[in-house]
């Protein structure tokens, strides 16, 4: 069982934004420290409530800050960015970071970047997503001339006249071979990206600290049936990457006040990720179980439903009652809040590694053995 982070991040948009980044660069460098595996960094444009609009400029500024961590994109917004474009910036930072990213792809959910970039609801982005690996995948395998047409994206590059001695005309191929290990991020139940994600060999990433962990099940059904229709042998889950919000603190009761502070972080982020799901007309998949229907729920429900929070016991108990109802995967993967009291979130993170999860890690074997 490794340990891994998702963050999209989510800020109150009143905060300073210098600040907020300087906290996020601080958490992924504690989670380094900590020996967490991996991080992923959401990309938003238009959102300063999710302020990183470029994730690889700001994993960019990590890269001398951190020692063994996997930096990924969670996700590229493939809908709203020319296929070649993401090749050669995802090839670039390859080599920067040396094989240690992870490049997480995505339709991208964010209302506000489809109407900047012109991708209507009519569009199946799925498609899009489909295309534009696609693309970017013969980039990476084959030499110019380039010439992709598609149903959304045509290019070429057809005067090689100055390739022999100047490489102009040539896009650069990453530093892992063939390319980066590549990721989709699962919300809906039933999910055809997590059929694609098997389907292809890319890493699943369940987001069960957004929707109920009811749902994400399904997640690995689907990644298991899109991998048999590939014919490869049947993915051990080890692969698999399931988030979860995470506040170990001395006590219940303890945690509890913080989340229910009217000023923190976690009144912010519930309002705004419930406010989404019924902006999606989808508010059932954070409502807690039993309330999939009731209008009366509000953020503070779905906030003590949907974090394992506590005394490290009772989180302990939490997790363990996430690998029940999902069943088994390989990485935890801790979503990022903002952090109201630093410290707060600095022992959390550090008692999460050094307190729950090695018994968390002898109760997943003891499962694995049985």
């Amino acid at each position: 069982m490794q340990l891994g982070m998702f963050m999209q991040p989510v800020h109150d948009p009143s905060r300073d934004y210098t600040e907020c980044l300087q906290q996020d660069r601080e958490t992924i460098i504690l989670a380094d420290k900590l020996g967490f595996a991996e991080c992923w960094i959401g990309e938003h444009i238009t959102a300063t409530t999710e302020p990183i609009t470029s994730p690889l400029v700001f994993l960019a500024s990590l890269l001398n800050e951190t020692r063994q961590i996997k930096l990924g994109t969670g996700v590229f917004c493939l809908a709203i960015k020319h296929p070649a474009i993401v090749a050669a910036e995802a090839a670039l930072f390859d080599h920067l970071a040396k094989g240690r990213f992870q490049m997480g792809i995505g339709p991208g959910g964010l209302s506000s970047d489809m109407d900047l970039f012109g991708v209507t609801p009519d569009i199946n982005r799925g498609e899009m997503v489909k295309e534009s690996i696609n693309a970017i995948l013969k980039i990476w395998s084959s030499e110019p001339p380039y010439e992709i047409e598609g149903k959304f994206w045509n290019f070429k590059i057809t005067d090689m006249s100055r390739t022999e001695e100047f490489g102009v005309g040539v896009i650069p191929k990453p530093y892992q071979r063939p390319h980066p290990p590549l990721a989709v991020s699962i919300m809906t139940p039933d999910s055809m990206s997590a059929y694609a994600a098997g389907l292809n060999g890319w890493i699943p990433i369940s987001g069960a600290s957004l929707v109920q962990p009811r749902y994400v099940a399904s997640h690995w059904t689907k990644y298991c049936e899109g991998a048999a229709a590939a014919g490869r042998p049947a993915p051990s889950p080890e692969i698999w990457r399931v988030a979860r919000s995470i506040l170990v603190m001395d006590s219940d009761a303890e945690a509890e006040d913080h989340i229910a502070n009217p000023d923190g972080p976690f009144n912010y982020f519930y309002r705004y990720m419930l406010g989404s799901f019924t902006h999606r007309g989808a508010p059932w998949l954070i409502r807690p179980d039993g309330r999939e229907e009731d209008d009366s729920v509000d953020w503070h429900h779905c906030a003590l439903s949907q974090l394992a929070y506590g005394s490290p016991k009772t989180v302990l108990d939490k997790l363990v009652w996430l690998r029940d109802v999902v069943g088994d995967f390989g990485t935890l993967t801790v979503t990022a809040h903002e952090w109201d009291d630093p410290e707060v979130h600095r022992r959390s993170l550090t008692r999460l590694v050094e307190e729950v999860m090695p018994r968390f890690e002898q109760h997943m074997s003891a499962l694995r053995a049985a």
